[in-house]
């Protein structure tokens, strides 16, 4: 069996590995803050979970406070603390508009501050669309006209913290609601529509009544996708449909059928379907299993690329809501799909941390996908604003909070 992570004897040996890949291009296409004056506490929940099952140090710099998800501990972590190169800065849109993180304005706001300090493209973003909640539509086209996002981000489920009661959840191929939506989009040029699915809790049928939990699942995207080829659709998180829970039962049902739920819906519709704008994203679903159940987590892979392409699987870890991205980017890097579940399922092999396949999913599908030039912005990224903030940061001393916990081997 190919091993699921490459021994470390060190953190020596393991800090001269990480130095030696520090120039990787990596793309995270789900990255997130809370404006200022948020006060919901109820999200430092997935960090206190994040802590006590994924990267048990990630609360020892900012500690358990609203302060860990603000803007400049997000600068910390994503760009100082990781090899994250480029970030796309997402949303969530909950029923009441005052919670949510951030408006479209402040994400807006955000990205020409990070590419000011930068001096280059350093992140990009997402305006959050919200079908059926009042002046949807009138706020679309305001977007179009002022806000100008890379893409878009949708919640089919409506609110994603509260499904059992939210008022708006809605479908992808549902014509009258959001065709019209796709066709602004088209007109406009921003064609890449990135869609959460997945992340429900375990007794998802019973805690989200009258089977308000179908919303999350993938069966609405196959007729959208087949009637709008012009569009890209992007879904986050992969629609794993477990969420923050140990995926042991997940690993039992793929080990028994091969089948990981929605995952693995998701995987067919390129073959089922005949079609190739469906894309996914790995953000939580990787957090969630790569240090949890590492095997599930390369069945996971392995199913997404050989059912939809390494070049349409994009990198994303959902920081900085479980810390710096740099102990997810170190857990990919090492992952490998054991041998008995490629020969049983006819996956190849994940290969080296800078081989081909990683590369693409690490960053450079997103790039290509986003169309930056990487001749033209790499070079600018090795001594722009943030490259030397980052260098002052490390020659002080300052230890990066999330570098690789949970995968070094003890001295024996």
């Amino acid at each position: 069996m190919i091993p699921l992570y490459e021994p470390r004897t060190s953190p020596a040996v393991a800090a001269e590995r990480t130095n030696s890949l520090a120039g990787q291009f990596i793309f995270d296409d789900q990255v997130h803050f809370v404006r200022d004056d948020y006060q919901g506490e109820r999200i430092l929940r997935l960090a206190k979970y994040a802590s006590e099952h994924w990267n048990p140090d990630m609360l020892k710099d900012a500690g358990l406070t609203l302060a860990r998800y603000k803007f400049d501990n997000f600068l910390k972590e994503i760009y100082l603390d990781s090899d994250t190169k480029v970030a796309l800065l997402s949303g969530a849109p909950f029923d009441n508009p005052a919670a949510w993180f951030l408006s479209n304005d402040q994400i807006k706001l955000a990205n020409q501050t990070v590419n000011t300090i930068a001096g280059s493209k350093r992140l990009l973003f997402h305006s959050l669309f919200t079908p059926a909640q009042p002046g949807w539509m009138e706020e679309v086209d305001r977007c179009i006209a002022e806000v100008k996002p890379n893409s878009w981000k949708g919640y089919t489920i409506g609110d994603p913290l509260q499904p059992q009661t939210t008022k708006y959840p809605w479908r992808l191929d549902d014509e009258k609601l959001v065709y019209p939506f796709y066709d602004k989009a088209v007109k406009a040029g921003i064609t890449t529509v990135c869609i959460h699915k997945g992340l429900l809790p375990k007794d998802y049928e019973t805690v989200i009544p009258g089977g308000a939990w179908k919303y999350a699942n993938v069966d609405d995207l196959p007729k959208a996708a087949k009637d709008w080829p012009q569009i890209n659709f992007v879904i986050y998180h992969s629609a794993l449909r477990a969420f923050l829970e140990e995926p042991d039962s997940e690993l039992a049902e793929f080990e028994k059928s091969g089948y990981i739920r929605w995952v693995s819906d998701l995987a067919s519709i390129p073959e089922k379907s005949g079609v190739s704008n469906v894309y996914a994203d790995i953000g939580t679903s990787f957090a969630i299993s790569a240090v949890s159940n590492p095997r599930f987590c390369a069945a996971m892979m392995g199913t997404l690329i050989k059912g939809l392409g390494h070049d349409h699987v994009f990198w994303g870890t959902d920081s900085v809501w479980y810390g710096s991205p740099q102990w997810q980017i170190e857990a990919f890097r090492r992952l490998e799909i054991p041998e008995d579940i490629q020969k049983k399922h006819g996956f190849a092999a994940l290969g080296p941390a800078d081989g081909t396949v990683k590369s693409a999913i690490f960053g450079y599908n997103a790039a290509r996908f986003y169309k930056l030039d990487l001749r033209a912005e790499l070079p600018s990224m090795h001594e722009d604003g943030i490259a030397r903030l980052k260098a002052a940061y490390l020659e002080d001393g300052s230890a990066p909070s999330n570098t690789a916990y949970g995968f070094v081997a003890r001295p024996t």
